[in-house]
């Protein structure tokens, strides 16, 4: 088991300052741009593609990094540049996460390479799990997968919504009821290979923030994938429901769902996503703060600036050291007694939303327009409360860990 250091190795520094370079001069020009059409940046994936930062080797090699920082590390300095192109670039990774998560070595490796695609025909994937009427409440799904014995397929039917890369992903990764009767242990989880028919894409939704990264309904109607589509295969999930039944019976310890292994995965990498849109209008109202000049001097002389930029970097630090400790310990296989990955998640997302609110009240009235970036971090902020677990239910995950009791 590798310890715990807050320093990065020297391999960790050069990756780092490499991604810092691609996120300030490839993601940072075009942040503006994609944000105003709120379409998918292909020219910028393929940038990532070319230089080996969008691929299957790039982030499986932060993802097994044995400090466990690889993931993180990368996800602050991408979001740095942008976080609506930056969520474009590793939009696919939740997806691929999915099937980490829950498949078997063969679905891994036939099914992940073609979430990517490669250089030269770049594709992407997505993760569905959330319902018009079941968002936090996973145990409200209704798209339902049955299986047809005499084809050995599964018939998949309903509509998943906030989908990152629905309808236009090579790949979707798709959470089902398989048993109505258990609840949110009655989930399963299926690839929906390319061109199947029967996916659609539906309604794509015109965001307040992140708008460069594609967000849409996926709409299923009788979806017939083989029986291999199966995450974890079906002798694997026979088990697993036997074992849920038995429990139901016995009133005993609960489960964990396919969709709630995938956000438990994930959790502290959103929350290394917030960290890095922070740090980015942190340092942006800093260097303003030098540089604005009232009264005769600049405004970072006045204490209401300085102790505000103080603050700011204070929560940023405090952030990045919990989601550092979620990854680690993850990786080291120790168990998140205390909800540490929910910890993480929830105080980096809500340190982006304070942090780029006071970068605009910083900049004034010039933070409020588009000319300047801190408008864009400070909308593209408030996806981080809301999505993979609301801060509401980051709370709730939390309070249950400790208490052992089913708060509500």
């Amino acid at each position: 088991m590798t310890e715990f250091a807050l320093d990065l190795n020297d391999d960790q520094k050069q990756v780092r300052d490499w991604l810092h370079g691609f996120a300030r001069d490839v993601i940072r020009p075009a942040a503006a741009e994609w944000d105003e059409r709120e379409e998918t940046p292909w020219p910028v994936i393929q940038e990532a593609a070319k230089v080996g930062i969008y691929s299957l080797d790039f982030y499986a090699q932060q993802f097994f990094d044995p400090t466990g920082l690889g993931i993180p590390m990368a996800m602050e300095e991408l979001f740095w540049g942008d976080a609506g192109i930056a969520l474009s670039i590793v939009g696919t990774g939740l997806a691929a996460v999915g099937v980490l998560a829950n498949g078997t070595e063969e679905q891994i490796g036939t099914w992940i390479p073609q979430m990517y695609g490669d250089v030269d025909d770049v594709k992407v994937a997505a993760f569905c799990s959330s319902e018009p009427d079941a968002g936090s409440d996973v145990g409200a799904m209704r798209t339902r997968a049955v299986y047809d014995e005499s084809r050995d397929e599964w018939v998949l039917n309903g509509t998943k919504t906030w989908a990152t890369n629905g309808g236009i992903a090579n790949v979707h990764v798709v959470v089902a009821v398989v048993d109505p009767g258990l609840g949110s242990k009655g989930h399963a989880s299926f690839i929906v290979p390319p061109n199947t028919p029967g996916l659609s894409q539906g309604q794509k939704f015109r965001k307040h923030g992140i708008r460069a990264s594609h967000t849409a309904e996926v709409v299923l109607e009788d979806v017939r994938v083989p029986g291999s589509c199966l995450l974890g295969g079906k002798e694997k999930l026979d088990e697993r429901l036997a074992r849920a039944r038995e429990r139901a019976r016995e009133g005993g310890e609960r489960v964990k769902n396919a969709a709630m292994a995938t956000f438990e995965a994930s959790r502290p990498a959103v929350g290394a996503m917030a960290v890095g849109t922070a740090r980015a209008a942190y340092d942006y109202a800093l260097e303003y703060a030098k540089e604005r000049r009232q009264f005769g001097r600049p405004i970072i002389d006045n204490q209401g600036v300085a102790f505000q930029l103080a603050d700011m970097r204070t929560r940023i630090d405090a952030a990045r050291l919990l989601v550092w400790r979620a990854s680690w310990m993850a990786v080291s296989g120790k168990p998140f007694t205390a909800a540490e990955g929910s910890m993480s998640k929830l105080f980096a997302s809500e340190v982006a939303q304070k942090v780029t609110a006071q970068a605009v009240q910083i900049l004034g009235g010039n933070g409020f327009t588009r000319e300047y970036p801190v408008e864009r971090m400070h909308r593209d902020a408030a996806i981080y409360t809301i999505f993979e677990g609301t801060s509401e239910i980051q709370r709730l995950v939390i309070a249950r860990t400790l208490s052992g009791l089913p708060i509500r």
